[in-house]
């Protein structure tokens, strides 16, 4: 067999494998279209206590609207407690948060750094103050979010059901118009939510966590005492533990908050290192669990299984081994005749540049729908939504040197610079 053939069967095989792995995905996406409208949970009359946890590192110039819109919330103001961690924080951060009605935790520690550690700081300090059943639930969210006014109402309505050990939202964006960068991350949170977590929950599978805006129960949390996740990606390292569990995530869709996204490539490599970085931890952890889950699990919880193991798999490791084939192949023609080097090299190229081609068409379809489906959700202007839509694809392909990058390099939780929505506007 030449390096040409073996290029040619490894990308065929690579292709075939990811479309049959991943195609329940579009599965998902399917339901979402034809199951557009999502229903309502009525209200039972039950009204749930929630503490609301803030962790936040040097984010007084942001933390105000975020109280601001809590303070704001439908929901009684009885049933819902604001419990902020000032983590390692040199601003007023912590004074600021009192002003709007908070209780302030200081914590100072440098060696055990990131929202985990803060998360099970809160948890035992307000179980050491209110006890450890005081609270229904506990509700999460990141110092730069707004949260929409029926947010803890509609949390409340989707809670009392009983069904759920935790709860995900709908993460919509501060900035999706600043530019390319955050719009694209816009993209892929639109999509999350209503192509996969909305699928998930109607379909009984499970949903996954994604940093913030999110619910865990009181039960749970007393049962894994507080918040033992510490990887880098301490949402996902939860969903994926959840999962084997057997607890369930739902998704309540008309609990919706702002997120900002990253609007600097720097910002925005040094996030996503940090995520590839965790992703890799959590396969070392958990790729096994998840395989034998798969077939000691049955019914929908076999589909949870499965797409939360598909969900954590470094197949961007995949498209790397390709990438290192295809050099290997052009370095290998340099050693033959002239006439072979050039049919040799016009192969391989062919190929790669289908494969481009086909990988860009996809996901900017897949944009393209996420922004139509979500159209009224976007607050931008029309042509502001779609004009970024071809550039969502470069985002996506940025993950490839990210995930080379991981492998070799120690990643740290660094905090990301935070703005006013009042200092967004002006940045667009």
């Amino acid at each position: 067999m030449t390096y040409l053939d073996a290029f040619k069967l490894f990308s065929f095989a690579l292709s075939v494998i990811l479309t049959i792995f991943y195609l329940y995905q579009l599965i998902y996406i399917l339901y979402s279209i034809v199951k557009h409208d999502v229903p309502k949970v009525e209200d039972c009359g039950k009204k749930n206590r929630f503490a609301i946890f803030i962790s936040a590192r040097n984010e007084a110039g942001v933390i105000g609207e975020l109280l601001t819109s809590l303070n704001n919330q439908t929901y009684d103001h009885n049933y819902y407690d604001i419990y902020l961690c000032a983590d390692n924080c040199t601003d007023n951060t912590g004074e600021v948060a009192k002003k709007y009605g908070a209780t302030v935790y200081e914590r100072e520690n440098h060696e055990l750094v990131g929202k985990g550690y803060a998360l099970n700081y809160m948890y035992h300090l307000v179980c050491e103050d209110k006890g450890a059943d005081y609270y229904d639930a506990f509700m999460v969210f990141d110092a730069d979010n707004i949260v929409d006014e029926h947010f803890i109402e509609e949390v409340n309505k989707k809670f009392s059901t009983g069904k759920y050990d935790a709860l995900t939202t709908y993460r919509n964006s501060k900035n999706f118009g600043q530019n390319w960068l955050t719009a694209a991350y816009s993209i892929w949170f639109l999509h999350e939510a209503r192509h996969l977590n909305y699928t998930r929950d109607s379909l009984n599978a499970q949903c996954m966590i994604s940093g913030t805006g999110f619910v865990v129960s009181s039960a749970l949390m007393k049962e894994n005492e507080g918040w033992p996740y510490y990887f880098l990606t301490e949402d996902i390292q939860f969903s994926v533990a959840s999962t084997l569990k057997n607890k369930r995530i739902g998704y309540c869709h008309y609990a919706m908050l702002y997120d900002e996204q990253p609007a600097t490539m720097s910002q925005s490599w040094k996030q996503r290192l940090r995520w590839s970085k965790g992703f890799y931890q959590i396969d070392g952890k958990y790729i096994g669990s998840l395989i034998k889950g798969i077939f000691k699990s049955k019914g929908s919880k076999k589909l949870a299984h499965y797409d939360v193991l598909m969900t954590i798999l470094p197949c961007s490791l995949l498209t790397i081994a390709l990438i290192i084939i295809a050099i290997w192949t052009f370095m290998a023609a340099w050693f033959m005749p002239y006439y072979v080097k050039l049919v040799f090299r016009s192969e391989v190229g062919s190929i790669l540049l289908t494969t481009l081609i086909n990988y860009w068409l996809g996901l900017s379809f897949m944009g393209l729908i996420t922004v139509s489906q979500e159209w009224k959700r976007i607050r931008e202007d029309s042509w502001t939504k779609i004009k970024y839509i071809p550039l969502f694809p470069l985002f996506m392909l940025t993950y490839i040197p990210l995930a080379i990058e991981a492998m070799f390099v120690k990643v740290k939780w660094t905090p990301i610079q935070h703005y006013s929505t009042k200092e967004l506007s002006q940045k667009k």
